[in-house]
């Protein structure tokens, strides 16, 4: 069977960052600043989603029901919105670690290869 392929890059983009905020919400839920700056310190700052592309991220998840969101009320006695990963979002979660698994492994192989393509 034929490994699954990203259409453009515009898919491999917003597959990478779904899986991230995914992976992220799958550490229990948190609120969109949480979510960057969880990414941003795993990633030992290599990684910084800005909210520009962060929540168009999450609401895009949203509606697919991967994740679920709730308003809450802060410490500080701010609304804030709460983002948690549901049922199928765990599923999809997996399966999207299964094709960046295979993705990087694909890459790792070509960068590996020291010899003739053919």
């Amino acid at each position: 069977m034929a490994a699954p392929r990203y259409q453009n890059r515009i898919e491999l983009l917003q597959g990478t960052l779904d899986l991230l905020i995914l992976q992220t919400l799958q550490w229990g839920p948190r609120h969109g600043y949480g979510i960057s700056q969880a990414i941003r310190a795993v990633s030992a700052d290599a990684l910084q989603v800005d909210t520009g592309s962060l929540y168009p991220a999450l609401h895009r998840l949203e509606r697919q029901k991967w994740i679920r969101a709730e308003w809450t009320t802060s410490e500080r006695n701010q609304r804030t919105r709460v983002y948690e990963l549901t049922r199928s979002g765990r599923a999809k979660l997996l399966h999207e670690r299964s094709r960046w698994e295979q993705l990087s492994a694909a890459i790792g192989a070509v960068l590996a290869h020291r010899g003739d393509a053919r």
